[in-house]
Formats: C-alpha cells, sequence, structure tokens
C-alpha cells in the first residue's frame, strides 16, 4: 500500500515563528487541518502480515542498543524487543492523549465558540481521539498489549488533569508531544522498521506539528503577565511532569516479553550512555523553547539532567 501522507518538513514552512497573534495563528492551523488530516482506518494497510525481519522501532531508539545485554541478544529477540517497546510507548502516548484531552476541553469549556483557538482546541481533541484508536490498533496487531503505566504515574496524571491550567496545561502537552515527535520521525523513515510504524508514525508526526504549534503558542499567551514565582512553580511542574511521562514510555515487562532478564536489563538500559545521547539530541528543541520561556531555573535543569534531556 502507497502512503499519501506528504513530507513533514513542508509543514513547519507554513508557520511563521515570528507570527504571534494567536487567532491568526490558529486560524491557519484549522486551514492546515482541513488540507492535512488523515483517515487511520484507510491510510495504513491493517491486513498486511508482519514481516518477521522488520523492528517495531529504529534499532538505535531500543533502550538496550549499545549494552552488552543487546549484543548477547539473537536477532529475534532485538525484534521482539522493539516491538513491544514501540507497543509500550504508543500506549503511554494514549494515556497522556486522554489526560490532554480533558484539559483541553476543561480549558475552552464554555468558551467564545467563534473563536479560531476555540475551534482548532475541538479539531486537536478529534485528532487525538484518532490517534488513540489508530495507537490501539497497533499494539493489538502487534500482539503487545497491556503496558499500562505505573500506578503511581495513572494517579499523578488524575490529579494534574484535573488542576493544569494555562501555561501548566499547554507546557505539560508540549513536553509530551516533543519528545514523542523526535522519535517518530526517525521510525517513519526507518527501511528495517515495520510498515505498519512507519505509517502510524508518520500520521502523528503530520498532525502533532499543528497541536505543537498552537501549544507553543497558547503558551506563549498565557506567560504573559505571570508572576515570577508562578513561573518559577511551572518550571519545576512542567520538569516533574516530564519525568512522569518519559520514565512510564518503557515498561519494564517489554524485557521478558523479549525472553530476557528484566533486572538485568532494567540496570543496563538505565546506565545506557547510547540512549542518554539520543534522548539529549531529542530534546534540543524543546529544552531551546523553554528555556526562551524562562523555564529553565536550577530545579528544573537537575530534573532535566537527571533524565538525560540536558
Amino acid at each position: 500500500m502507497t502512503s499519501t501522507l506528504p513530507r513533514t518538513d513542508q509543514l513547519s514552512a507554513a508557520f511563521s515563528a515570528a507570527d504571534r497573534d494567536g487567532e491568526a495563528v490558529s486560524a491557519r492551523l484549522l486551514d492546515s487541518a482541513a488540507q492535512l488530516s488523515y483517515d487511520p482506518t484507510t491510510e495504513v494497510d491493517w491486513d498486511e502480515p508482519l514481516d518477521p525481519a522488520l523492528h517495531g522501532l529504529n534499532p538505535e531508539w531500543s533502550t538496550l542498543y549499545g549494552t552488552r545485554l543487546w549484543d548477547e541478544m539473537t536477532e529475534e529477540q532485538r525484534v521482539t524487543l522493539t516491538r513491544h517497546e514501540v507497543a509500550s510507548i504508543m500506549s503511554t502516548g494514549i494515556w497522556f492523549e486522554m489526560i490532554l484531552q480533558q484539559m483541553l476541553l476543561r480549558e475552552h469549556y464554555a468558551g467564545d465558540t467563534t473563536r479560531k483557538d476555540f475551534q482548532f482546541a475541538l479539531t486537536e481533541i478529534a485528532d487525538e481521539c484518532r490517534h488513540s484508536l489508530m495507537f490501539a490498533r497497533a499494539c493489538e496487531k502487534l500482539g503487545a498489549t497491556g503496558y499500562a503505566p505505573k500506578r503511581s504515574g495513572i494517579e499523578l496524571g488524575r490529579f494534574f488533569k484535573t488542576f493544569a491550567d494555562g501555561e501548566r496545561a499547554f507546557g505539560a502537552a508540549l513536553v509530551a508531544e516533543e519528545v514523542l515527535d523526535v522519535m517518530q520521525r526517525d521510525w517513519m523513515r526507518g527501511e528495517d522498521v515495520l510498515p505498519l510504524i512507519r505509517t502510524t508514525s508518520r500520521i502523528h508526526v503530520v498532525e502533532e506539528s499543528r497541536h505543537m504549534t498552537y501549544a507553543r503558542q497558547e503558551m506563549r499567551e498565557s506567560l504573559e503577565g505571570t508572576s515570577a514565582p508562578r513561573r518559577r512553580t511551572t518550571a519545576t511542574l512542567l520538569a516533574i511532569v516530564t519525568a512522569v511521562v518519559v520514565t512510564n514510555l518503557v515498561h519494564r515487562d517489554v524485557y521478558t516479553a523479549a525472553g530476557l532478564d528484566a533486572d538485568r536489563a532494567e540496570r543496563e538500559a538505565a546506565a545506557n550512555k547510547h540512549h542518554h545521547a539520543m534522548m539529549r539530541t531529542s530534546s534540543r528543541h524543546l529544552m531551546t523553547f523553554l528555556g526562551e520561556c524562562g523555564m529553565l531555573t536550577a530545579p528544573a535543569k537537575a530534573i532535566y539532567r537527571r533524565l538525560h534531556m540536558l
């Protein structure tokens, strides 16, 4: 099946970084959504058999790539591991997209329905619903389900989605989207990655590019006129949210699914310098934006360094 999706680098040209008019940005995002939105039920070939030689994500993105354990693994184990890793990451994506949808609904509850930012918020919610269904169906196809976040993460998310507002809600959405975006830009081009994952990644990258533009704009507007104490608190809160998301991306059960000793795998993954470098590279643009917004305070930086994002 040949995908009709466009090159993602064509999308960024549609939005000027100098444009700070929120309504103008939302109007342009709505125009983009009308032209570049996709139905995963038709864009993805759900009936295509899974090639047993192809990975779930680029091997270089595996948490164990570059470790002694990776060198000891068979190619079959590596393929199995990457498929379960991508399923775990997609499951975490579903969890956070559900949080995001609730925050957007609360943020725009009883809002002015004629405003373009209100209308784009509803468009984004519709996108996120389709993405979650797409990820759920992909996990089912991979035969890798049940990778729920830790109980602590679920309860923290429940609290956050109920009380976060303004730049805190949009900042949290942005950090989660940015982390996944960079990974998926590699997966969608990976020649040794399953077509299923390449196509679902491309759909997500195309549509999330609008969501990230929207989140940045809303975050900038929300930060205008905020007090220094609130900014400092927000900076730390966003770093904590990032930590919860990142530490829930890969469930320890993925190692068991690949026939590995989960305790040893977790130790080697935690000490994996290659994966640390990949995380720093993938976080570069996010850290630059947070710095521009004054969100890289000393406490926040300490958390990001522990996550290997700085």
